[in-house]
């Protein structure tokens, strides 16, 4: 629904600060750019039935576009839109009350509409055997392109992909949060990792256990210094022009990693970065850590985000 067009000034203003105030929370690209979509075409909604004021936004008026929206077709594939599809829109449709009830000071309710049972994706997390595979495959990776790059370049690779490994798992951070990591964010002397910005703004420290001090420091000092162009870059994954990473360098480095693991089963893995925030939460669960303080460790708002890892404990070790 890109395509729609608000003729309400009022309406596309608040699609605009709707999706600055996301992005000043800190919540992840993609939801930056979707989320505005969801709610441009509810307020296409509200235009199309003669409702043309902030004002006028309640939740009966919700309740019956959610009504419309479950019972319309696919426009791309046929049939249905998916669960998935609706519990997207549908946190779209609650963070626009939470920011008009933050920023515009309009006292009114969540929508209080009970998500859909959300369509099956099975979640595989590593062994711990397999996260060990991962990092045995960083000279593996790098002996078989020995050709391609010179010895320095090669050596700055495999040091950011050990500190990649060691973020993503060790750590468990999101995509959006290795992204953002500065090398202030790292505070080496009192062994924590700083998440400036997690989901919703929320801040978090992270303790880093020796090992992962050991990988980030070898990065750090010898590896990003030979990838670094400007002396006041503070990004502390770079790419090869010296500039800030994203996420598709490191899930492209992660699938390279997975091509050269001793491991049949996890080169045929789907793998990508949120598998490795998925297996170090099984992984701390099942070697005792508390429920509430692996919720806290991986940043979530509730307990109910971290339910699922006690279930994925049962079924890999139960």
């Amino acid at each position: 629904m890109k395509k729609l067009t608000l003729q309400t000034a009022a309406f596309r203003y608040l699609e605009q600060s709707y999706s600055q105030w996301l992005d000043i929370l800190g919540y992840a690209p993609s939801t930056v750019r979707s989320f505005p979509t969801y709610v441009r075409e509810f307020l296409h909604y509200m235009e199309q039935n003669g409702y043309t004021q902030i004002q006028q936004i309640d939740i009966p008026l919700i309740r019956t576009y959610y009504n419309e929206l479950s019972q319309r077709g696919n426009q791309r594939r046929g049939g249905g839109l998916s669960n998935n599809y609706l519990n997207t829109h549908l946190n779209a449709l609650d963070r626009l009350l939470e920011y008009l009830r933050k920023q515009a000071r309009i006292e009114i309710p969540s929508t209080g509409i009970p998500k859909e049972t959300p369509n099956p994706e099975e979640v595989i997390p590593l062994t711990l055997d397999q996260v060990k595979q991962l990092y045995a495959a960083v000279n593996t990776c790098a002996e078989a392109h020995e050709e391609n790059h010179p010895r320095s370049d090669r050596q700055a690779i495999q040091l950011r992909d050990k500190a990649i490994l060691a973020v993503f798992y060790n750590c468990g951070l999101r995509r959006t949060e290795g992204e953002q990591l500065n090398l202030s964010d790292i505070h080496y002397d009192t062994r924590l990792l700083e998440v400036k910005k997690g989901k919703g703004g929320k801040p978090r420290f992270v303790p880093i256990t020796l090992s992962t001090v050991a990988h980030l420091q070898n990065y750090h000092y010898e590896g990003r210094s030979i990838l670094v162009k400007k002396s006041n870059e503070d990004a502390f994954f770079l790419n090869y022009r010296g500039e800030r990473a994203n996420g598709s360098l490191f899930n492209n480095r992660l699938k390279e990693l997975q091509k050269y693991a001793d491991d049949a089963d996890l080169r045929q893995m789907h793998l990508h970065l949120h598998i490795l925030r998925h297996s170090i939460a099984t992984h701390l669960l099942y070697q005792g850590m508390s429920l509430e303080n692996v919720a806290q460790f991986l940043g979530h708002y509730s307990l109910e985000s971290t339910q699922i890892y006690t279930h994925l404990v049962e079924k890999v070790y139960g």
